[in-house]
């Protein structure tokens, strides 16, 4: 059977801080949110989803271009932005740890990487 969704779930101490960054600053659309007596999900609408699967030698390369330097885990989070810079910025206002400013990448687009909540790594790209 073919999958019709890709979920990243991740679990944060709380969804408020995440709920700002994702939903009030990147835009992402609340789908939905569940209160139960052990606490909250919260489920935000992030447009196509893709798996990416990158070797190891491949993901140094990127962490290379992008940060100039081995910075992620096994998991990274790439998003597709229509501003490279301007998400970056808004992203710093909601504390987003700067790992690497925009910059021009070989592959035809402008990457920035981010430290958002719950220990993620993004990457924001715009196709140039």
């Amino acid at each position: 059977m073919p999958v019709r969704q890709l979920r990243l779930v991740v679990t944060p101490p709380t969804t408020t801080r995440p709920c700002i960054f994702y939903r009030d600053v990147l835009g992402f659309d609340e789908r939905d949110a569940v209160q139960s007596p052990g606490g909250r999900v919260v489920l935000l609408d992030a447009g196509q989803a893709a798996l990416e699967l990158a070797e190891p030698s491949t993901a140094e390369d990127i962490d290379e271009v992008e940060v100039g330097r081995r910075v992620t885990g096994h998991i990274r989070v790439a998003f597709e932005v229509d501003d490279a810079h301007a998400t970056t910025t808004a992203l710093a206002a909601a504390g987003g740890q700067l790992l690497a400013a925009p910059r021009p990448t070989p592959f035809r687009s402008t990457n920035a990487r981010r430290g958002g909540p719950a220990g993620l790594q993004l990457t924001l790209f715009q196709m140039d």
